[in-house]
């Protein structure tokens, strides 16, 4: 399972850890935290060097009820950051974190690798086509309205099916577009309720059918820290915990504030399956 970022491809069958960098100052976890260029290239190689394949760049905050950014305010945060690592790291490979085509776009041209979609087109009609022109990978998450009213929009019929479906009807958009690499990302503490996300972990399995590369997102979320009485600060080991489910459960890509954890949870379950009987 290989996916082609820029000409090189990159196997899955080994799962690969994704850092996150955000750009904005109201994320859930470390909002405003990377402000200047001194703090984010010092961030982008402490993940490259514990191991990072990928670094997740966002500059709109998805967080439940986050406060909405212009697109010309979310170009203004992302790519002067993506022109800045690509110049210190050339061979980077940046996943851009949008839902906006335009952004998308830019971001590509300027040299991202990878686009990482919360609405999979459904908030900009333009971005299945616009990934299809630049055949980059395709990151596309399960998620209802919008960041702002998602949490209201927690119901479901059945939650696997409808998701099963969800997917399979997004597949066969990306396949008529001509979207070669397709990433799944069933988006986690997106429209779901905690129940449902524990609902959604115990059976991601049920995914692997597409035969895609299956992204979770899981760190440091709140199904994690308000199910322990604790903070997101203090939601590394809860987190650890459930990237080794997700792990054992087919997830190819962990999706991570801390690398160098995500990366021992890959090391761990690796050689669990390895010496399997």
């Amino acid at each position: 399972m290989t996916i082609n970022c820029k000409g090189d491809l990159v196997d899955l069958k080994t799962p690969k850890v994704m850092g996150i960098l955000n750009l904005t100052p109201d994320s859930f976890f470390d909002g405003g935290k990377y402000k200047d260029e001194a703090s984010i290239l010092d961030q982008v190689e402490y993940m490259l060097s514990h191991g990072a394949t990928f670094i997740d760049m966002g500059a709109y905050s998805s967080r439940p009820g986050a406060a909405h950014v212009p697109e010309d305010e979310e170009l203004k945060r992302m790519v002067p950051v993506i022109d800045l690592i690509l110049k210190k790291f050339p061979d980077t490979l940046i996943s851009v974190d949008t839902f906006r085509g335009k952004v998308a776009e830019e971001s590509i041209e300027h040299g991202a690798s990878i686009i990482n979609d919360i609405a999979a087109g459904n908030l900009d009609k333009t971005m299945f086509d616009i990934v299809s022109k630049h055949q980059v990978p395709y990151i596309m998450m399960h998620m209802k309205g919008t960041p702002q009213s998602m949490q209201k929009e927690a119901v479901y019929g059945n939650l696997i099916n409808d998701l099963r479906y969800y997917f399979s009807e997004k597949i066969k958009e990306t396949t008529s577009k001509k979207i070669n690499d397709v990433i799944i990302d069933p988006g986690f503490g997106f429209a779901k309720t905690t129940a449902q996300n524990y609902t959604l972990l115990n059976h991601l399995d049920m995914f692997q059918t597409f035969g895609l590369p299956i992204l979770i997102g899981l760190s440091r979320k709140s199904m994690i820290y308000k199910l322990l009485g604790s903070s997101a600060k203090e939601a590394l080991n809860g987190t650890t915990a459930l990237h080794t489910v997700a792990l054992l459960k087919g997830a190819n890509i962990i999706r991570a504030h801390d690398v160098k954890e995500a990366l021992e949870c890959v090391k761990l379950v690796e050689a669990l399956k390895e010496n399997a009987l």
